[in-house]
């Protein structure tokens, strides 16, 4: 009740009426939160604010071609022998969250397993009506594999470096050029990290402390008092 005998508009609620089901810490209630509608994303080069579904321009050349595989002679004998050990170590360098081991055991079960699946069928029971559709059908497998598993990667790489889809579409040069292609982007994500590694950087050092010495300069300055001459006029104050 207020003063005067008039109702209080408040209502004092105690324990029992609004119970806590959980210990809220002072430190709870002071947490950063991320708002997406102020996140604004800007320019690199000159700050300005970009639009949402801004995205750069794939625009980039590729520091080698398809074609290029004798200039790492390293990545071109992994490559051609085993394939999936050259992927799994593209894909630990473009993501650091899958091991290597992971992406080769996915690559040959899935692309080397359906070669392997053709190759058993022709040795051991030969090229017939019966077995052609096994046959095709490992190497369609192996082959469609080819183009969209390793594809999703080349993708994503030519994405992070802004490159483009040179010769062709990132899944088409895996169904074409796959062992090319692995490659390619093992040496492009090579010359990248040798870049960024020969960066030179500038260190400026910051200036001397300079410090004044209170033993110094404490030569007495000669005064115009103490020349020989005064050359000043003498003043003097006479009564009228």
């Amino acid at each position: 009740m207020a003063d005067g005998g008039q109702q209080s508009r408040y209502v004092k609620l105690t324990r029992d009426q609004a119970p806590v089901d959980e210990d809220i810490t002072p430190g709870d209630l002071n947490q950063p939160i991320q708002v997406p509608q102020l996140v604004v994303h800007r320019c690199s080069e000159c700050g300005q604010p970009l639009p949402e579904s801004y995205e750069p321009p794939s625009d980039e050349d590729w520091t080698t071609g398809i074609c290029g595989c004798f200039s790492d002679l390293e990545s071109c004998a992994t490559g051609f022998l085993c394939p999936c050990v050259l992927f799994g170590r593209n894909v630990e360098t473009l993501r650091d969250d899958i091991p290597w081991a992971n992406a080769c055991v996915c690559h040959g079960m899935c692309i080397e397993g359906g070669l392997a699946l053709a190759a058993a069928t022709v040795l051991f029971h030969g090229i017939d009506p019966k077995t052609s559709f096994l046959i095709c059908e490992g190497l369609f497998f192996a082959w469609w594999m080819c183009g969209i598993y390793t594809g999703l990667l080349r993708q994503s790489l030519q994405k992070n470096y802004h490159l483009k889809n040179a010769p062709c579409d990132p899944c088409l040069v895996h169904c074409c050029l796959h062992w090319c292609a692995l490659c390619q982007e093992h040496r492009e994500m090579k010359n990248h990290l040798s870049e960024n590694a020969s960066t030179a950087m500038t260190i400026v050092n910051p200036p001397p402390v300079q410090e004044m010495n209170p033993g110094e300069n404490n030569e007495p300055v000669p005064s115009e008092s103490a020349s020989g001459k005064d050359e000043s006029p003498s003043l003097g104050i006479q009564p009228l």
